[in-house]
């Protein structure tokens, strides 16, 4: 099973109608979109991205999908987060996806880095809801993914949450990584 199946489905099995959401890094928009379906007419979802092609890309298939209407698209890093969110959504998150590396279809340069990102993993840790989730992609065949991957397991090492892991961790692998983050 492809990881970003397994994570969608990992997800959908703790998100139900009027939920909150939060996709970290909006991308092309395709979790934004799942997400937005999962949370219902009363959900709510905020999508975060540094990249205004990925913020254009997911309104439009929010748009095309009639489901504009129940997600916030906040143009920023995932590390700025708590700025964006109300003080209700504190502690209410349900589920907080993560699809780390580049745009598919951009410049490959342009990446998410570890201290962003381990930055955004504090602070969702601190949204979620107990019994939320975490789905966290991790993307290492790209300059500077297998650090990025690296601080995520020094943090996670650190961190007392439970987890699975899918795919292959090896330390020498170019193979991208699901970790599924149980609060």
């Amino acid at each position: 099973m492809r990881l970003t199946h397994r994570a969608h489905e990992a997800v959908a099995r703790v998100l139900v109608e009027g939920d909150l959401a939060l996709d970290a890094t909006a991308g092309n928009g395709h979790d934004t979109v799942f997400l937005a379906e999962q949370v219902g007419d009363t959900g709510y979802v905020w999508a975060f991205d540094v990249q205004e092609a990925a913020i254009a890309e997911t309104r439009r298939r929010l748009e095309g999908a009639g489901l504009v209407e129940r997600v916030c698209l906040v143009h920023d890093s995932h590390a700025n987060m708590a700025q964006h969110l109300p003080d209700e959504a504190r502690g209410r998150l349900a589920a907080v996806m993560f699809n780390l590396g580049y745009l598919p279809g951009s410049d490959r340069c342009l990446v998410t880095d570890a201290q962003n990102t381990l930055a955004a993993l504090e602070t969702a840790l601190q949204m979620l809801r107990p019994g939320g989730l975490i789905s966290l992609l991790v993307y290492r065949g790209h300059p500077g993914g297998r650090e990025e991957w690296q601080a995520v397991q020094e943090w996670l090492s650190q961190s007392p949450t439970s987890r699975d892991v899918f795919g292959d961790p090896g330390r020498e692998s170019d193979s991208p990584v699901l970790v599924l983050i149980h609060g």
